[in-house]
């Protein structure tokens, strides 16, 4: 009985670092996609003569990050 739990432990364990590291593969792959559009945003503001910020839209974005991080329990 001893070693089935040990098997299920390794077994539990293994599933719980595989979605981790599935995770991990999204959260790269999403920063990338959010690199590029963020570069995207800044050729069409200097191509366009427009301001590099947007302070009202930065305090929009962050006030909006901070209910998502609310609703997610990361606060």
């Amino acid at each position: 009985r001893r070693r089935n739990v040990g098997e299920v432990r390794r077994t539990l364990l293994r599933g719980h670092r595989e979605s981790i590291d599935r995770l991990d593969a999204i959260l790269v792959y999403t920063l990338a996609e959010r690199f590029r559009q963020t570069k995207a945003v800044g050729r069409l503001k200097a191509e366009h003569g427009l301001p590099p910020s947007d302070p009202e839209r930065e305090a929009r974005q962050m006030a909006r990050l901070h209910q998502l991080a609310t609703e997610a329990d990361l606060d």
